[in-house]
């Protein structure tokens, strides 16, 4: 596998998802939880999406409750949380891990190619987010702390 269009995920609703249909956009692909302290950067979140959708970037959400049992809902409550509470828009998808044996194929990918500080794979926590290039390569890794916001400035020329 080389790019991420080589990856499927099942959405919220359970049918399979090629990323090879987000082809040609810049994508934002999140771990997502919804009882973290982070989970207000869903805000920040579709404040990008709906900002920059019609210019190309996707932002995919991937709920994950690996980190404390921070999202222990089933897909659709899960979907429900962020679209009543932040109004999201963006692709989610369903609840996946990120790390350990059953880690989905997408996410050993990203680790792979987008190592985090000092070389270490492993997700440290929600809201990890990977910026990927419209060839479908994965170009970085920013930490749960960095915001949507602080992220966009990285975005903007990928879409230009």
């Amino acid at each position: 596998m080389s790019t991420i269009y080589d990856f499927s995920a099942k959405t919220t609703t359970g049918e399979e998802q090629p990323l090879s249909a987000y082809k040609g956009k810049v994508l934002l692909i999140v771990n997502t939880a919804s009882k973290c302290g982070f989970t207000p950067q869903f805000e920040g979140l579709e404040a990008l999406h709906e900002a920059h959708a019609a210019k190309g970037l996707a932002v995919l959400g991937f709920p994950c409750n690996q980190f404390g049992g921070q999202d222990p809902g089933s897909d659709a409550e899960i979907l429900g949380f962020c679209q009543t509470k932040y109004d999201v828009k963006f692709p989610m998808f369903s609840k996946i891990e990120v790390n350990g044996a059953n880690a989905h194929p997408l996410y050993q990918f990203l680790k792979e190619q987008a190592p985090g500080l000092l070389g270490s794979e492993g997700i440290k926590w929600n809201f990890t987010k990977f910026l990927v290039g419209r060839d479908g390569n994965v170009l970085e890794r920013f930490a749960p702390t960095s915001t949507p916001k602080d992220i966009e400035k990285r975005i903007l020329p990928l879409l230009a």
